[in-house]
């Protein structure tokens, strides 16, 4: 069986964890159009355009992806086989100990407007510079004067063995829909390949993903909007926080819901969530 994966570090190490558990498994490295530079017209689909091809044509039995990457819809004839157990979703400050501990004006690296939005709502004074690259390339960074520090996932360094880098955990700002998690794709009716899936799915894990991605389709939200959603299960509740917020951190809402287990499903948790945000005014935030 094979299964497709981004050639990156990260992702190698996450398909890594994937294929080991797969007996018999073999990872086919596929080059994405997110891979070969940076479009700033270009969407979520970069990360996993050729991979959805290469399963859609039978190249690949499974493809594993960042939850966070997929886009709100997947392409037509693919499914979300499986999500194993969540990492980490939170952000992590390196090269600080804490936001509080950093100077008036500090420069935080990060390409992420979710992250600007939600860094300048908690400390307006910051100056966030861009940063893009590889997990490894954006540490590199700190080594020289340009930043005082940067913004990262947990999960990601955790994966790569370099949690020591973190120097504080972000949760006080809301992740983005589905960092963290690790969703395995397959062709839709591909009953063989999505059986070996679930065996490696966590049922709390599956469904607080759909509830974000629910909430993500609502709001109509790309990896150019400051979005962000966390669905929780807890005993027989789930919880699911959102936040929409300007890049600059002069306008932003958030918002926090719960249901009880049975009342309705994590889709509708999304989109009610979604649509009270709306009613509140995220058009109006988002600049719409």
């Amino acid at each position: 069986m094979k299964l497709g994966t981004r050639g990156s570090a990260l992702a190698l190490a996450q398909a890594g964890t994937i294929a080991a558990a797969i007996e018999g498994c073999e990872l086919e490295t596929i080059t994405t159009s997110g891979d070969r530079g940076f479009d700033a017209n270009d969407d979520k689909e970069r990360w996993v355009r050729e991979l959805d091809a290469a399963l859609l044509d039978g190249r690949i039995a499974l493809a594993v992806h960042s939850a966070k990457d997929l886009p709100a819809r997947l392409a037509d004839g693919l499914v979300i086989a499986a999500t194993p157990a969540r990492a980490n979703p939170f952000d992590v400050l390196c090269g600080a100990g804490s936001l509080e501990q950093l100077a008036d004006g500090a420069r935080i690296g990060t390409s992420s407007v979710r992250r600007s939005a939600q860094l300048r709502a908690l400390r307006d004074d910051l100056q966030i510079d861009e940063l893009r690259g590889n997990v490894d390339t954006r540490l590199a960074a700190l080594e020289g004067d340009k930043y005082d520090a940067i913004v990262l996932a947990m999960a990601g360094l955790e994966r790569l063995g370099r949690a020591g880098e973190a120097g504080a955990l972000l949760d006080q700002m809301i992740p983005s829909a589905g960092q963290g998690t690790l969703a395995i794709t397959a062709r839709e009716g591909d009953s063989e390949s999505i059986a070996v899936a679930l065996a490696l799915d966590d049922a709390a894990t599956h469904r607080a993903l759909a509830a974000e991605r629910a909430l993500i389709e609502v709001l109509e939200a790309d990896c150019h909007t400051p979005v962000g959603a966390h669905a929780t299960v807890e005993a027989q509740a789930m919880t699911l926080a959102a936040f929409v917020g300007r890049a600059d951190g002069s306008a932003w809402l958030r918002d926090e819901l719960t249901i009880s287990d049975g009342s309705s499903t994590p889709e509708q948790l999304g989109r009610e969530v979604g649509q009270r945000m709306l009613a509140a005014g995220a058009n109006e935030v988002l600049g719409r």
